[in-house]
């Protein structure tokens, strides 16, 4: 399977996304979620990175203006319930240009040779792997900035993570992402809190990750270990950690504010575990009597 897709987005036909009132929807709350159809294309995965390419009318109006991340795999939406004639995946956009804003065809061409961009623009296209350093880095120096911390563009992996903005973008980074969350689990590491023990399947294998190392000990010749220096932590958690805060909050300092807000880091418990203090109760109860 790829790992990074281009969407071709052909401006003047696809008029039920106004696209302005989803540029200031990430802007404010970091992504959002579109339905994204894919024909017949189907060598694509959750988690796999999508690029977002606008086909306009000429090139002033063409460029590359978007980028994101596979929420699903594949489905078909002419499916009872599921709306539509054709194949579709679902993307979380996180950092988005406004029209005008985008960059230019013939910056692609020069700085991302390898792909060939005017056909990209209407298909579905995968993105060859040796292209992808180079487009990582024209989107880091001509993407939009980003100065919040719920939501930050990918940067190259494993080196020259850290924007001209100052900040980190190893948190989005799908590869760095999946170590983490293999090796740590995916429980909130401050207060528990599992998507799949409380949405059940559909937040199987989903919590974002926290970069713990301070921004001003990033150098250009800094390499991530993704095991070391990232940690699961949920939205709130995660905004938390960097709220107010010059150098983000370490994941024993959220634990010790929530104790001492009186709430206890959580833990996901098996239905084994469940009825086995059931049963506890029932055997003090019994004494009891």
């Amino acid at each position: 399977m790829v790992a990074a897709v281009i969407l071709g987005w052909d401006t003047s036909r696809r008029d039920r996304w106004d696209y302005r009132d989803v540029v200031e929807h990430v802007a404010t709350y970091g992504r959002v979620l579109q339905r994204w159809q894919v024909g017949a294309y189907r060598d694509i995965r959750l988690d796999t990175e999508a690029w977002l390419l606008a086909a306009g009318s000429t090139d002033a109006s063409s460029g590359l203006i978007g980028h994101g991340t596979v929420e699903s795999e594949p489905y078909d939406p002419s499916q009872p319930g599921e709306p539509g004639n054709t194949w579709c995946v679902t993307v979380a956009f996180d950092a988005l240009l406004a029209l005008g804003d985008q960059v230019r065809p013939d910056v692609l061409r020069e700085a991302v040779p390898g792909v060939d961009w005017a056909t990209a623009a209407y298909s579905v296209t995968a993105l060859p792997p040796e292209a992808e350093p180079a487009l990582r880095r024209l989107w880091r120096d001509q993407g939009p900035e980003v100065y919040g911390p719920a939501r930050l563009v990918p940067g190259t992996y494993p080196s020259h993570a850290v924007s001209s903005a100052a900040v980190n973008r190893y948190e989005q980074d799908p590869d760095a992402r999946r170590v983490c969350l293999a090796f740590h689990g995916t429980a909130c590491a401050a207060c528990g809190f599992s998507f799949e023990a409380s949405y059940g399947s559909i937040g199987e294998g989903f919590m974002e990750v926290h970069h713990t190392v301070p921004v001003s000990l990033l150098d250009s010749g800094y390499a991530l270990d993704a095991v070391t220096d990232l940690v699961p932590l949920c939205a709130n958690c995660h905004a938390m950690a960097h709220r107010g805060a010059g150098t983000p909050r370490t994941v024993q300092e959220l634990r010790n504010i929530l104790a001492s807000a009186g709430h206890l880091r959580g833990d996901v418990v098996t239905s084994q575990e469940l009825e086995a203090r059931e049963n506890a109760r029932r055997i003090l109860e019994a004494r009891n009597d």
